[in-house]
């Protein structure tokens, strides 16, 4: 499927109200001139906020989907993208925060939904109760304010806290952090990196590089039907050690899967023949 000969000059809407057209954009255009349009008074936080006030509706596929098929109902183009991010403790390194950013692209007419996906460290993620305005300062610099812009609350948004959103202004953090110090019960302010991408240039790098997967994606053409989105499903354990044979953590197999006919393909040793005998839990115990 040529994607470019189908969608030359089509319309493609972007289900954002936070800027993101500003790195999704440009991408569309340049890969298959699309022509980014973004739907009037479009509402993103109705499925779901940082602050925790409104939950998602459903997991983080699922939610960038129901973005994009509203962005098409908004727009009545036939084409959507939608980017739907996380924050929160590294599954291996529970301590290390880190962003993990989805981008789908949806195709009403073919059918077709691509998914480009970027996992990174660079966030600056982080939440404090805080006592004093020294705090909120040290605070606020450690997380590039103003450049990245902060929530200031009472208590926890999760808890029905009101909240000020996207402070950007250094004479209006302090001016809101001795207000909310003042008449806080317990003399404690909630601070929060605001992660909306308008406020928050770490990540809207990251929501460009998951997008820059989609587009690899999408260049990956399934060999039995020609699908667009051929790509690595599964990475099976098991690479032997070069020293003593024994199996290890590393990848053996990758696994290739296309959506669309369910044709899979194997390749194996993908890193190559053997593990160094550093990974080995025999060799290393």
């Amino acid at each position: 499927m040529n994607l470019t000969e189908r969608w030359q000059g089509q319309p493609i809407a972007i289900a954002t109200m936070h800027h993101k057209e500003q790195v999704l954009g440009p991408a569309v255009e340049r890969a298959w001139g699309l022509r980014p349009i973004v739907p009037p008074d479009f509402d993103t936080d109705r499925f779901g906020t940082f602050t925790r006030d409104r939950d998602r509706p459903g997991d983080q596929r699922a939610t960038a989907r129901t973005k994009a098929l509203a962005a098409l109902e908004a727009t009545g183009a036939a084409i959507a993208l939608a980017s739907e991010g996380s924050f929160g403790p590294h599954p291996a390194l529970p301590l290390a925060a880190v962003n993990y950013e989805l981008v789908l692209l949806l195709d009403r007419t073919s059918g077709l939904e691509l998914v480009g996906e970027a996992l990174s460290w660079e966030t600056n993620y982080r939440q404090a109760t805080l006592r004093d305005w020294d705090a909120v300062d040290r605070f606020a610099q450690q997380v590039g304010f103003p450049d990245h812009g902060l929530v200031v609350s009472l208590g926890n948004p999760a808890e029905g806290q009101a909240v000020v959103k996207g402070v950007r202004d250094p004479m209006l953090l302090q001016d809101l952090a001795m207000d909310y110090l003042a008449r806080s019960p317990d003399g404690t302010l909630w601070l929060e990196t605001d992660m909306r991408a308008m406020h928050n240039p770490k990540r809207m790098q990251v929501i460009a590089q998951a997008m820059d997967n989609l587009l690899e994606k999408a260049q990956s053409a399934c060999p039995s039907c020609d699908w667009p989105g051929f790509w690595i499903t599964q990475r099976l354990p098991g690479l032997p050690c070069e020293a003593c044979g024994w199996p290890t953590a590393l990848v053996r197999v990758h696994r290739w899967t296309c959506d669309h006919c369910g044709h899979q393909r194997s390749e194996d040793f993908p890193q190559g023949q053997t593990a160094d005998p550093a990974h080995c839990p025999a060799c290393n115990p």
